[in-house]
């Protein structure tokens, strides 16, 4: 019985989302923007900047003066309470979250390379969601109500968090070795929330279509080829 989910995913795919559908219908703790606090606390920060450090890399300028600035913060004031605060640290502590609620289990993680890090928890189920191309930039002009090149934009955040997992963990964010499923939100995310959530709660596919009765993947279908 698994007891922890992870959830990766495409930018614009709707992940965030169906991780929240997942973690209702479970009855589990969601961790996903909320986990920012999480390493504010534990980090001792300005929930602000853990925010703008969050699933994110330095800047190589930066990574090759980490250890100077965190010299120089030291001696700033004779201050040594003042945390010293980067990526490398927010990427440490979403590490040390993730783990105890792990531990904790019954919750739902979002990103931050918590496949990675619980690869080795028997009771964890790692789920990677994707959609096609033009769908995640409706999703995103239809969330965002914003014009210009949302394609741009999908394709910098999506290689934000490739490089994230490239940098603290050495892995292709995309292999498929890493997840348990991947499931396509084309789907739509109510029917995606349930397939994991079947799965998690080791029904069959006939039984969730019968009990939950999301809508066939068919109709799911039809509906986003006609939006």
């Amino acid at each position: 019985m698994f007891r922890v989910v992870t959830i990766e995913r495409e930018y614009g795919s709707g992940g965030s989302a169906i991780a929240r559908r997942v973690a209702q219908y479970l009855g589990w703790r969601l961790l996903d923007n909320n986990l920012i606090d999480a390493v504010a606390e534990q980090a001792q920060v300005d929930r602000e900047v853990a925010r703008q450090y969050d699933e994110s890399i330095d800047p190589w300028w930066r990574r090759m003066h980490a250890g100077a600035l965190r010299a120089a913060i030291l001696t700033l004031g004779g201050a040594p309470e003042v945390p010293f605060f980067d990526s490398e640290a927010a990427a440490a502590s979403a590490r040390e979250v993730i783990e105890e609620a792990a531990d904790q289990g019954n919750c739902v993680i979002v990103g931050r390379g918590a496949q990675c890090i619980l690869q080795r928890y028997p009771d964890a189920f790692h789920v990677m969601i994707y959609a096609p191309w033009q769908q995640r930039i409706r999703r995103v002009q239809h969330r965002a109500n914003m014009e210009g090149d949302v394609g741009a934009l999908l394709s910098s955040m999506d290689g934000t968090r490739a490089a994230y997992l490239r940098r603290y963990f050495d892995v292709d964010w995309k292999d498929p070795h890493l997840y348990d499923i991947m499931v396509s939100s084309y789907l739509g995310e109510e029917a995606a929330a349930w397939l994991v959530v079947g799965v998690v709660k080791g029904e069959t596919l006939d039984r969730w279509r019968k009990d939950k009765n999301p809508g066939s993947i068919a109709t799911h279908r039809n509906r986003l080829a006609s939006a």
